[in-house]
């Protein structure tokens, strides 16, 4: 379904992220698994999409900044060609009351999960907008929705991310690109898995399913909006939540 396109995933080391370029190889894809500190992590996932039979490539950058990712773009082109996907997936959180919050957990979450977004859409896009194709997917979170408590950097990150989305949809569609947003809710991590049985259960009685989602629910909607079968979908932020939102 994604034979000869190359897909560029941020975070795609571990995660979401890592759910996301394995599963955009399964659909035959190329994959540049872009990480930022845990080179091990990015070499395992290039080495499982390559016993899939698809080509994969390692690639450091911080993507707050734009010379690692015209870098990433450079190392991308030379190994696998012109980039036809981009997932922006790449976040980080620097919880704390605003009270309490300092101005550089604030800064450094704003410069990843936003200006990071910003940087690889107009230096991937450009790319895109000359070949006149392409299929951007950012991954927000139901919090840029609803808010939480002590995530006021990381709620505003997200909710800027879907603005941007839908101003760089109306913006890219003359060109035949798409761009669209996933908005994760409560998906099991080895983050979630530090938490005690009845921090889970609270969270999942806020979960019309009663259950937390995984990795794949997110990466199989992500697969479907990047393929031929969402031609007519831009400028959405689709939830992926059990109907934690609703």
């Amino acid at each position: 379904m994604l034979k000869d396109k190359v897909a560029v995933v941020t975070g795609g080391s571990r995660g979401i992220g890592k759910a996301i370029a394995l599963k955009l190889a399964e659909q035959g894809a190329s994959v540049v698994v872009n990480y930022t500190s845990n080179s091990q992590a990015a070499d395992e996932v290039v080495m499982a999409i390559q016993e899939m039979g698809c080509k994969a490539l390692a690639v450091k950058a911080d993507v707050s900044k734009a010379d690692d990712i015209e870098n990433l773009i450079k190392a991308t082109e030379a190994e696998l060609g012109k980039i036809q996907i981009l997932v922006n997936n790449a976040g980080i959180t620097r919880d704390g009351l605003l009270i309490r919050m300092k101005e550089e957990e604030w800064d450094d979450v704003l410069n990843i999960n936003l200006k990071g977004v910003f940087l690889a859409t107009k230096l991937i896009g450009k790319k895109m907008l000359k070949e006149k194709q392409g299929s951007i997917v950012n991954v927000t979170s139901v919090v840029g929705l609803m808010g939480n408590a002590g995530q006021a950097n990381y709620a505003a990150s997200k909710a800027g991310v879907i603005g941007f989305t839908k101003s760089v949809a109306k913006e890219f569609a003359s060109r035949n690109i798409n761009v669209n947003a996933v908005a994760p809710g409560f998906i099991q991590s080895d983050m979630t898995d530090k938490l005690s049985a009845e921090v889970i259960e609270n969270y999942m009685q806020a979960i019309p399913l009663g259950r937390l989602g995984v990795a794949n629910d997110v990466a199989n909607l992500v697969s479907f909006l990047v393929s031929d079968h969402s031609n007519y979908i831009t400028g959405q932020t689709i939830q992926v939540d059990g109907g934690m939102y609703i």
